[in-house]
């Protein structure tokens, strides 16, 4: 008994050990190694040496870092919401059995996320310009005059709405599979009591959906905060608007690559995984006290 036990739980290892091989060498040691980096700092006298939490210290004091982190913010708190709720309205219509190719629509909403995100903002970048893209075209055809796109009130809504046209068909994906996953037992107890399709939407397909929310939500924080394809492709066509700490990850990689101090760039990186790791906690936790309310 003891040795079939022990001939399970190496086998349970076994086909363990290569996905632990590769969050080890993929995830777990770039994180170390940034850490380590950005504990010490290079100098043009003396070379590299220990500074402690010195760069950390500077990078709360930085205004760049702040001015791109809070856009970011901003950017989270307008496009993941308006993002969810056309990914949500899109699968309850899928859901309820009323379009006639559901399929179809499925997969055209679906067919943006399948293009790449450098792809993406090539195309609308294109789309939005005034003066060699559509919007110029639309104005010299019609003679209307369309807002810049481009101009510094308008790039962030520009940038959300590649995301959004990126990635609605993927959140839709998830809020489908969940309502698919809802047993039909369930209905049918809502229309022997007489109810129509709004109150089984509100009261049955919703509350089943609010671990699919969940969880849709953190991926949503994750790739806010992560920022980068959309603002850097753009940045050749309004370089007087996005700047390189337009984002937090830009403003990384130029101080790595362009100012070359890795180590204050390694500081900055942490503290954004930081952040969204907080970020993607009080949202967890929100939304469970929300559920231990109802």
């Amino acid at each position: 008994m003891r040795r079939s036990a022990v001939r399970r739980n190496l086998t349970a290892h076994a086909f363990f050990l290569p996905f632990l091989a590769v969050f080890a060498i993929g995830v777990v040691a770039p994180l170390v190694y940034a850490v380590n980096l950005s504990l010490y700092q290079e100098r043009m006298i003396g070379g590299t040496s220990f500074v402690g939490l010195d760069n950390y210290a500077k990078a709360l004091e930085d205004t760049l870092f702040h001015v791109g982190l809070g856009r970011v913010a901003l950017f989270f708190a307008i496009q993941v919401p308006l993002m969810l709720g056309l990914a949500l309205l899109a699968a309850l219509v899928i859901d309820s059995g009323r379009l006639r190719a559901p399929g179809v629509f499925r997969i055209g909403i679906f067919v943006p996320y399948a293009v790449p995100g450098v792809v993406a903002a090539l195309m609308w970048g294109y789309i939005y310009g005034d003066r060699f893209g559509l919007a110029g075209e639309v104005e010299d055809l019609f003679g209307v005059d369309l807002p810049d796109f481009l101009a510094s009130g308008w790039m962030l809504a520009s940038i959300g709405n590649i995301v959004t046209w990126s990635y609605v068909g993927y959140n839709m994906l998830i809020f489908y599979a969940a309502l698919r996953a809802i047993p039909d037992e369930l209905y049918e107890a809502a229309e022997m009591d007489g109810a129509g399709s709004i109150r089984k939407a509100w009261s049955i397909k919703l509350p089943a959906l609010r671990p699919a929310l969940l969880l849709a939500t953190i991926f949503s924080v994750i790739g806010t905060f992560q920022l980068f394809n959309e603002p850097s492709v753009l940045q050749a066509l309004a370089p007087a608007v996005i700047t390189t700490n337009y984002t937090p990850n830009m403003y990384a990689f130029s101080l790595a690559f362009e100012g070359r101090q890795f180590n204050y760039s390694a500081a900055i990186a942490v503290m954004l995984g930081l952040v969204t790791v907080v970020v993607a906690y009080v949202v967890q936790l929100v939304t469970a006290r929300r559920e231990r309310m109802l």
